[in-house]
């Protein structure tokens, strides 16, 4: 490599670089240089203000023979294929779901029951989660776990007639929050593993007066891997399978980034066109960390899969739901 005049100019400690215009870094003050900043951010967002006002009326011009609209970048635009992809029209995919836990579920032979608990002396806040997924969830009931295990505690629902197990978990060594949600679809699983965080009660949205009692319709959205497409069945299998839709309720399972969005809302039609969607809650997030063949057994257990950060997460665009 020679070494040029120009290379040792570029080289130069506090030289400026494409992405650093030379006045913002002229200045060796850090308060001068951050308004520099500033001002040139502005300047970016004013083009591109004025770009996007002018694409929207050249569109209005030429009506439908307008160009497409431009597709962001984003993490999800730019993830990395996987092959475990489900397609929609996969014949294999379809008998696989026949045969698989909740084929019983959707071929509506079965409806279901759900069991919420926690652990022993839940505080005040998880119990009024639990009754508030109580009036979410149709056919759900809160039980005491009585200082039971997970095992007993599953066969007990299942020999009465429960179909699915809900158990929240607290951390009590510094806050005394909801961490953690287990789900064990009875009577012989899977058993799902899920980080818990965001919980948002109905009261603190002040949406509690505004619960009915119809059954909600339930939408599953960005569930495109095998893993995804057994999760989003298992969280599909929650509810009832015959919504009524007199009760404008919907309940949405929202997969981006492997995170889970639970919203709870209602639909408010406006006129013959308009509709909105009025949040009533609870909403809360969910990340899956295990899924488990059978009941839950974390000594003998066998894992479907099961979340190892340092090995999976290489990539922020890779993504397992």
């Amino acid at each position: 490599m020679v070494f040029t005049p120009k290379a040792a100019e570029a080289s130069t400690p506090g030289a400026a670089s494409p992405l650093m215009p030379e006045r913002c870094v002229d200045h060796k003050n850090k308060n001068i240089r951050k308004e520099k900043w500033r001002e040139l951010r502005q300047k970016k967002n004013k083009e591109k203000r004025e770009a996007r006002k002018k694409r929207q009326k050249v569109r209005e011009e030429l009506g439908e023979d307008a160009p497409p609209v431009l597709q962001p970048h984003t993490i999800e635009t730019l993830r990395i294929p996987d092959v475990t992809t489900v397609q929609q029209d996969d014949l294999e995919t379809q008998e696989a779901d026949r045969l698989d836990e909740f084929g019983g579920y959707f071929s509506r032979e079965a409806e279901p029951r759900v069991m919420l608990t926690a652990g022993d002396f839940p505080s005040p806040k998880t119990r009024d989660f639990l009754k508030e997924l109580a009036l979410v969830i149709p056919n759900a009931e809160v039980r005491l776990r009585n200082f039971s295990s997970i095992k007993k505690t599953a066969r007990l629902a299942s020999a009465r007639g429960f179909t699915d197990l809900l158990i929240i978990n607290e951390d009590k060594s510094r806050k005394v929050v909801a961490n953690g949600l287990l789900h064990v679809h009875l009577p012989d699983g899977p058993s799902a593993h899920y980080r818990l965080s965001n919980v948002k009660l109905s009261a603190e949205l002040r949406r509690i007066k505004e619960f009915t009692h119809h059954r909600p319709e339930v939408v599953l959205n960005n569930f495109t891997t095998m893993l995804g497409h057994r999760v989003g069945r298992m969280l599909a299998s929650l509810f009832h399978f015959d919504p009524e839709f007199k009760g404008r309720r919907v309940m949405t399972l929202h997969n981006q980034r492997d995170y889970i969005f639970f919203r709870h809302h209602r639909y408010e039609f406006k006129d013959s066109k308009k509709v909105a969607l009025r949040e009533l809650g609870p909403r809360f997030t969910l990340k899956l960390r295990s899924l488990q063949k059978g009941t839950f057994d974390s000594k003998c257990g066998e894992y479907e899969w099961i979340r190892k950060r340092h090995e999976m997460e290489d990539s922020r665009r890779k993504f397992h739901l």
